[in-house]
């Protein structure tokens, strides 16, 4: 999609669409006023006529508007103009816009900064419109293809009637990139979505040479002595990978950010066998690695002044004779033991050696781990909030300020010495389970005993990272909390 701005006037814009609001008293704005007055008040007579209420997001189509430039108007609901939108009405207002005009070629014009306020300004606006247009613009086909001569028409310009946001235009569209790229491959197949095609993803983004691309695959790390990565990635005919991605966008004494996503392409659990329902929805078990993926390629479009090493745990978790056992004990990178309570956390396992590598090989200023880690904290958060793990006040605030601005949630789950106990084994240094209280919050404590001395945090998409039922689908978070993240330690 193309993206620019106009400083016309709102009933001399030409594009397929215009973009125009009302609140619930019927007061429109001046944007819309303007097309009022030029069309003989047709806009004010449609809240007149109780066509429209003018609620939040609510959206009323009006084609060939006499007097107005544009083709169509579409007129939605603010809500009540007394009350300042906040960053999650916004967002819910830009997908109703992106929804109502997905299906029209040309340009749609956004005539809305009026609904800009102290809390989000005009550029902020501009930037989540870019998103919502981008994610409304994603469909999936790889496996399921339209049928020939039925391809969808979309948009394909982005008009900012206003200031000029171009800059912010860009910047969202670079992260719907990201986002889309991150909900395509955690929706493909776990039958095609191997740790093979991960690391064939990642080989690709290294085609730009700000970024490459090295992959340890499960002889190498088994030779490395990773037990705790391998114990979960022998038992299937797939074989295991840790990735590394360096994006490199500042000088080489400038400090390096990690993040790393836990990529289990398919979890069945392993003999800790998962139940049948719904196991289908485990080939989301990667969302944690498509999401450093999809922050990779927002990256290479924004091209920042920052470091970033983005590594990623790919493999299967299955069952089979040489599957590892409850009550195995395999020795880690690190040279911890770890006693295997329950095959079926293994995200931990492979997570726990790729930070040890990470951290000793590239000494990062700080590491984020994510993943689909705990049904503990779906339980907890359900699918509004992620986790957030850390004991390190500085990367709380960071990531809050990110999650915030990006309106990807997060909420801060308790990470405390009083914890570490429940993981005690009698037969190695730890258990990879710490039973059934407090499942989230031992997951992480048991991650942190691999990150000692490294400013470091742990998030659990668990809840987010994918949507169940009849709207089944990858959500392609945390992208955007990702992106600004790093887009901060520019």
């Amino acid at each position: 999609m193309e993206y620019q701005t106009s400083q016309s006037s709102a009933a001399e814009v030409e594009a397929s669409c215009i973009v125009v609001t009302i609140d619930t008293a019927g007061k429109l704005s001046d944007a819309a006023q303007q097309l009022d007055a030029a069309s003989q008040h047709f806009l004010q007579q449609r809240f007149e006529s109780k066509d429209i209420k003018g609620k939040l997001a609510e959206t009323l189509l009006l084609p060939a508007v006499n007097g107005v430039a544009a083709q169509r108007v579409l007129l939605v609901g603010r809500g009540d103009s007394d009350k300042p939108l906040k960053r999650g009405q916004a967002i819910k207002l830009l997908q109703a816009i992106a929804s109502a005009t997905s299906k029209f070629s040309g340009s749609i014009a956004l005539a809305i900064e009026e609904l800009a306020n102290d809390e989000i300004d005009a550029h902020w606006f501009a930037e989540q419109s870019a998103i919502a247009f981008g994610r409304e613009a994603y469909q999936y086909t790889t496996t399921k293809p339209q049928p020939e001569g039925e391809q969808p028409t979309q948009p394909d310009t982005l008009v900012w009637v206003g200031s000029d946001t171009t800059a912010s235009l860009k910047k969202g569209d670079a992260v719907a990139q990201g986002l889309n790229y991150a909900r395509e491959l955690g929706n493909l197949p776990g039958n095609i979505c191997t740790p093979t095609y991960l690391a064939e993803q990642a080989l690709a983004l290294a085609s730009d040479e700000k970024l490459t691309t090295d992959i340890l695959d499960e002889e190498q790390l088994a030779e490395m002595g990773a037990g705790a990565f391998v114990s979960v990635s022998k038992a299937s005919t797939e074989p295991g990978k840790i990735i590394v991605m360096h994006y490199k966008g500042a000088s080489d004494d400038a400090p390096v950010h990690m993040i790393l996503g836990k990529g289990i392409t398919f979890d069945t659990g392993g003999i800790s066998l998962k139940p049948g329902a719904k196991m289908d929805e485990m080939k989301y078990d990667m969302c944690g690695a498509a999401s450093v993926l999809g922050t990779m390629k927002s990256l290479l479009e924004l091209r920042p002044n920052v470091n970033v090493i983005g590594m990623i745990t790919a493999a299967e978790n299955m069952p089979g004779g040489n599957a590892s056992k409850p009550g195995d004990v395999v020795t880690s990178l690190s040279g911890k033991t770890i006693e295997i309570l329950n095959t079926d956390a293994e995200g931990r396992l492979v997570l726990c050696d790729a930070l040890t590598y990470g951290i000793d090989k590239f000494k990062p200023a700080s590491v984020v781990d994510i993943a689909t880690l705990t049904g503990a904290c779906m339980a907890a958060l359900g699918e509004v909030n992620s986790g957030i793990f850390t004991t390190d006040e500085s990367m709380a605030e960071q990531l809050q300020t990110a999650a915030t601005y990006s309106h990807d949630k997060v909420w801060r789950l308790p990470l405390e010495d009083d914890y570490q106990e429940l993981l005690d084994s009698n037969f190695a240094d730890m258990a990879n389970i710490g039973g059934p209280l407090a499942g989230a919050t031992t997951a992480a404590c048991f991650l942190s005993r691999f990150t000692e001395g490294t400013p470091w945090a742990h998030i659990d998409i668990a809840g987010t990272g994918w949507t169940g039922g009849a709207k089944k689908g990858a959500s392609g978070r945390p992208v955007p909390l990702l992106v600004n993240y790093l887009l901060n330690k520019a």
